[in-house]
């Protein structure tokens, strides 16, 4: 199952705890917030994770729309079984976003309807400076 590119596309959800950038490590900085986003998500707290998201994000997608899209991609994955950490690259260019600062992290992850899947989460560091999921795609 693939999550659908509106989410793919940098655009943002984020963190709920002010996770602020921190200079010296932005990928364990970025990773600890995508975890907390993830949480969200994990618990289907979809308008949740949509208000925590970073403004790019909110602009980009609509809260009613981000909660029927995220609940027709995991739904149907069942509840998380596990997810481990596979790679976490900063970046200051991504294809189709404007140049800042992003960190692409890769998890494994097993569901309770798909034994093994790839999630990507790309937190980026939102205008306060804070880190926030700016895309999510699961495959």
């Amino acid at each position: 199952m693939r999550f659908a590119s509106m989410i793919c596309a940098v655009a943002a959800c984020t963190c709920v705890a002010s996770i602020a950038a921190s200079d010296e490590h932005p990928e364990a900085a970025a990773t600890s917030a995508a975890l907390a986003w993830l949480a969200l998500v994990d618990a289907g707290n979809y308008a949740d994770s949509w208000n925590a998201s970073a403004t790019r994000f909110r602009n980009a997608v609509a809260q009613e729309q981000w909660q029927l899209r995220a609940a027709r991609a995991r739904g149907p994955l069942g509840a998380l079984q596990s997810r481990q950490l596979v790679s976490a690259t900063f970046k200051h260019n991504l294809p189709g976003a404007p140049e800042g600062e992003y960190v692409v992290i890769l998890f494994s992850a097993s569901f309770a309807n798909k034994a093994a899947a790839i999630e990507t989460v790309t937190p980026m560091k939102d205008n306060d400076g804070t880190w926030r999921v700016a895309g999510y795609y699961v495959k």
